[in-house]
C-alpha cells in the first residue's frame, strides 16, 4: 500500500478491523442463540397440577431468562410461599430443576424432571420424603383486561345469622355464627362461598387473638395474609401481603384483639389492597397462585375462601361487589 496516501492506508486498516470484530460478535451472538434456542418455549408462567396418592394438588412455576443463557425461576407448591429456583436446565425439550427444603419436616431437596410437548409440560417429581409423583402443566393465562370494570350491586355474603351460602372444605366444620360474628374458635377447616366470582371489590372485617393466623383467598387462589403482626416489618408473608409475592408498602396492623378491615379490588391479576383504611398495595400484578390454593385453574372464576386451619379467627361485614 506504499503507493496510497497515509490516510487511505489508515482507513483500510480501520475498515478491516471493524469487519473482523463484527464477524466475531456475530459468531458470539449466534453461539448464544444456539445455546438458548429452546429457552423461549419454556419461559413464562405455568399452572401445574401434582398427582399424589390418587388426588390432584395445585402448584405453579415461573421460568425467566437471567442474562443471555441461564434459566431461573420460582415455584409454589401445595403450601408455603414462592421458592426461588437458582437454575433450570433445559435442552432438547427436557427440563429439570431442584429446590431446597422450606419446612423443618422436609429433609431433602425436591427435584423435578419434565418434557416440553405441544406447548405443555409433564413430568415427575421426587418429593422431600423421597416418594415419586407425576405432574403436568399448562401455560398460565395473562388475565389482562381490555377496559375498566363495570360494577354490579354489592352483595352481603355473610348474613350474620348462619352459614347460608358457605360450605366447609373438610369433613368436620368448626365454624359457627355467634352474636352476628362468623367464628372459627380453633384450627380446623377452611370456609368457602358457594358462589364463585371473577373480578370484584371486597370489604371484610376480622379480629384475631394474639399469635393467631388466617387469610383471605381471592378466587380461592391468591391469599391476602391475616396474622398477628406483633411489630413485624412489611415483608411478603405478613399482614396485608399477597402471601409470598407482594409485600405491603407499610405495616398498618392494629394490636391483636381489635377489629380490622381489608378493602380489596381484584381485576384480572391486578390487585389493590387497603388495610385499615390505608392503601398498602396499589394495582400490583399477582404472578400466580399462592400456597393452599383450591386449584391452579387461574382462568376460571373462584370462591372467596377464608382460612380456618391456622388458629382462632373472627369475621364480620363481608361484602363483595362483582364486576359484570
Amino acid at each position: 500500500m506504499k503507493h496510497f496516501p497515509v490516510f487511505v492506508r489508515k482507513l483500510f486498516r480501520f475498515t478491516l478491523l471493524s469487519l473482523v470484530l463484527s464477524g466475531f460478535n456475530s459468531a458470539k451472538a449466534n453461539n448464544h442463540f444456539k445455546q438458548n434456542a429452546d429457552s423461549p418455549s419454556l419461559i413464562g408462567r405455568w399452572d401445574m397440577t401434582l398427582y399424589m396418592d390418587g388426588s390432584e394438588y395445585p402448584s405453579w412455576l415461573e421460568v425467566q431468562l437471567s442474562g443471555t443463557r441461564t434459566l431461573v425461576g420460582q415455584y409454589v407448591g401445595t403450601g408455603g410461599s414462592a421458592r426461588p429456583i437458582s437454575k433450570i436446565n433445559f435442552s432438547n425439550g427436557k427440563m429439570s430443576f431442584s429446590i431446597p427444603p422450606q419446612w423443618e419436616k422436609e429433609d431433602n431437596d425436591i427435584s423435578f424432571e419434565g418434557t416440553f410437548d405441544d406447548d405443555s409440560l409433564k413430568g415427575t417429581m421426587v418429593a422431600a420424603d423421597g416418594k415419586n409423583y407425576t405432574w403436568s402443566a399448562v401455560r398460565a393465562p395473562s388475565l389482562k383486561r381490555t377496559g375498566e370494570p363495570v360494577w354490579q350491586k354489592s352483595i352481603t355474603i355473610f348474613n350474620g345469622k348462619d352459614l347460608s351460602g358457605w360450605h366447609s372444605s373438610g369433613k368436620t366444620n368448626q365454624w359457627i355464627v355467634k352474636d352476628g360474628i362468623l367464628t372459627s374458635p380453633h384450627s380446623g377447616s377452611n370456609l368457602l362461598t358457594d358462589k364463585t366470582f371473577n373480578d370484584f371489590k371486597l370489604h371484610i372485617e376480622f379480629r384475631y387473638p394474639k399469635g393467631s393466623n388466617s387469610g383471605v383467598y381471592l378466587r380461592g387462589r391468591y391469599e391476602v395474609q391475616i396474622e398477628d403482626a406483633d411489630g413485624n416489618e412489611p415483608y411478603k408473608d405478613v399482614f396485608s401481603a399477597v402471601y409470598g409475592f407482594i409485600a405491603p408498602s407499610e405495616m398498618t396492623a392494629k394490636p391483636a384483639g381489635e377489629w380490622q378491615s381489608y378493602d380489596i379490588t381484584l381485576v384480572g391479576r391486578m390487585v389493590t389492597i387497603a388495610a385499615n383504611g390505608k392503601t398498602v398495595i396499589c394495582n400490583r400484578e399477582i404472578p400466580g397462585i399462592t400456597g393452599g390454593a383450591i386449584n391452579s385453574h387461574e382462568g376460571e372464576p373462584g370462591p372467596l375462601l377464608i382460612q380456618g386451619d391456622h388458629g382462632p379467627i373472627e369475621y364480620r361485614n363481608i361484602i363483595i361487589t362483582p364486576a359484570k
